[in-house]
């Protein structure tokens, strides 16, 4: 049988063979004198009896690890308290736009604005639209502005011509 009890210094929980009762030993973790109390005042504890899993047809354990000498370990672990929360280690994900959009009050709005739309008799009026355009939906709602590249046809000349605009993404 053993005798469980605890270093009276360090509280280090400690088990011996119970025929070391009343011999004067060193602490394995603090170094201090300690003597071993007697087993009427100690936790004792008997060799529990070996539990065997069922045996498949060879005569070999089910599962080995089970009959190991680490599976009959007994473990003394203890659950650390805490006095306040501890910190959130994983937050919430930010929601997806469609779903921001949704929930919004204001929904997601998309404006196209083509240079050969804004070319009037010789005169470019392609920057004071989009300015103006700006300018009327307000900073605080805009999302994002996009450059675009297109090619179009032109009906005079027959020919392909590559031209730009921009795609203003807004809440409106």
């Amino acid at each position: 049988m053993d005798v469980i009890f605890n270093c009276p210094h360090c509280e280090q929980e400690l088990e011996v063979d119970s025929s070391g009762a009343g011999t004067q030993i060193e602490c394995p973790s603090c170094g201090e004198s300690i003597v071993i109390p007697a087993p009427d005042s100690a936790k004792i504890k008997s060799a529990p009896a070996p539990v065997l899993p069922p045996r498949m047809d060879g005569g070999q354990p089910m599962n080995p690890i089970s009959s190991s000498a680490a599976a009959k370990e007994d473990k003394h672990f203890s659950v650390p308290l805490r006095s306040v929360p501890t910190e959130q280690l994983i937050e919430k994900p930010l929601p997806p736009l469609e779903v921001a959009a949704r929930e919004s009050d204001k929904i997601m709005r998309i404006k196209t604005i083509r240079h050969t739309d804004c070319v009037e008799v010789g005169h470019d009026r392609f920057d004071e639209m989009v300015t103006g355009f700006l300018s009327k939906i307000g900073e605080a709602n805009l999302v994002s502005i996009n450059t675009l590249s297109y090619t179009h046809l032109d009906v005079g000349t027959q020919k392909l011509i590559t031209d730009y605009g921009v795609m203003i993404v807004y809440k409106g």
